[in-house]
């Protein structure tokens, strides 16, 4: 990923089976500025089942009552930019693999366990999470009502299906990406692995959702090297298959992208009041546990989805400008799967940046040095890109306070990413052939 420390085999091992894994999928006037604060991926109450898929490795996990929380790692490195007194964990937990099987064997439990076949569609308002009990290496299901899980702070005591007594305590509450403690009558942690959470749209049910949120219990420093990886493989592959079409796209705009990936999955409330490496850490870690299903429920209240949190319009702009490229004709589709999400990305980077570099505006701003490239197009991809030529020139060096106060939210949380989560830069084509 951007993060130069190395991964470890495992690691390595992990993102190249993602990478084939995602190779055998699908292989200008706007609004002011396009709402990206992703304050819920799935809204309460009736929950958008539009274009989606959304760790604080640095910060100890809450638990009641000062119950240790088993940590299903054996990794003692930090992540880069942790300054972390986390404790040591047991040696009989394991990495990112290990979680991912779990994770796995949760799933098919969830899905094929017996239910009730008068009922025609599941419940909308019951929420079953699958909670692993390392001691005895078993999976407990246990079900509670969707208005709890959504509730920050709530806390209820309930009965497992394997007779548990336990007590849970939403950490917070967004959606299928809501962070919970389980602690049983002894007070012992169980680990939440999935969550099965029902879409519903306009009452009735849509599907049924599968996901594993940032739980503290879940979070490790190789989790969130795992998950860097995987950002960065898929950003690698996108770009690639864009070259195999005959589109190339600059490298730095590839870097951008990258950045893009986790800036756009920050909330903003969450950045003003919380720990910002921690945060940045949270949406790795997101994707370690969730892959290719990662932000595949996520949409945005201007209606941006998935994993690049792209619009509608600009989604089908460059499907109409690039035609030869074979984006998925449908908006909602091409969100979930990355690697068509990762080329419509990368072909509005290429596009937007062409635009705003023939402008006088721009290039009198980038060589006065009142703005670099990288925060141009970032509050490009932000907010309606077409209006910048014109904050630059009657702002100048305060043309940031011109854009829309949403985006400069957005600007500071690059520049926050930027300076503490350093990349290796990746080089030009040009570059990769002296080489």
């Amino acid at each position: 990923m951007r993060i130069t420390s190395p991964v470890i085999a495992l690691s390595l091992l992990f993102g190249a089976l993602n990478i084939a894994e995602a190779q055998a999928q699908n292989g200008p006037p706007t609004t002011e500025t396009r709402p990206r604060v992703v304050s819920s991926e799935v809204s309460p109450g009736k929950v958008t089942p539009a274009a989606q898929q959304e760790s604080s490795a640095k910060q100890k996990p809450a638990t009641s009552e000062g119950a240790a929380t088993p940590r299903f790692t054996n990794s003692g490195t930090k992540s880069v930019g942790e300054n972390s007194d986390a404790p040591a964990t047991s040696s009989r937990q394991s990495g990112p693999t290990a979680i991912r099987a779990r994770i796995a064997e949760a799933e098919r439990l969830l899905k094929t366990r017996p239910r009730q076949t008068a009922i025609t569609s599941p419940a909308l308002d019951t929420v079953t999470l699958a909670l692993y009990e390392s001691g005895a290496a078993r999976i407990h299901l246990l079900s509670i009502s969707k208005q709890i899980f959504l509730t920050k702070g709530s806390e209820a005591s309930m009965t497992t299906s394997r007779g548990t007594l336990v007590t849970l305590r939403v950490l917070r509450a967004n959606g299928v990406n809501t962070a919970v403690t389980v602690i049983d009558d002894s007070g012992r942690a169980l680990v939440p692995l999935t969550v099965e959470f029902p879409i519903e749209k306009q009452g009735a049910f849509k599907e049924m959702a599968y996901y594993t949120s940032a739980h503290p219990a879940l979070l490790s420093a190789e989790l969130v090297k795992t998950g860097q990886s995987y950002v960065r493989s898929m950003v690698d592959l996108a770009a690639k298959r864009l070259r195999e079409k005959g589109v190339f796209v600059n490298s730095n705009l590839v870097d951008l992208a990258e950045r893009l990936c986790v800036i756009e999955h920050i909330d903003h409330e969450r950045f003003r009041l919380e720990n910002r490496v921690a945060l940045f850490n949270e949406i790795y870690s997101l994707y370690a546990l969730n892959e290719l299903d990662t932000y595949r429920y996520s949409v945005s209240f201007a209606g941006a989805g998935g994993m690049v949190q792209m619009i509608p319009w600009a989604y089908n702009l460059e499907r109409q400008r690039h035609p030869g490229v074979g984006l998925m004709p449908d908006f909602v589709t091409g969100m979930r799967n990355h690697a068509n999400a990762l080329q419509a990305m990368l072909l509005y980077l290429q596009d937007t940046w062409n635009d705003l570099a023939a402008s006088e505006d721009v290039q009198m701003a980038l060589a006065t040095k009142i703005a670099t490239s990288a925060e141009v197009m970032a509050a490009g991809y932000n907010s309606n890109a077409a209006k910048l030529p014109a904050y630059l020139r009657r702002g100048g060096s305060a043309w940031r306070s011109l854009i829309p106060r949403e985006t400069q939210v957005y600007l500071q949380i690059y520049k926050t990413f930027e300076g503490l989560v350093p990349m290796k830069p990746r080089t030009t084509v040009a570059q990769q052939s002296a080489n």
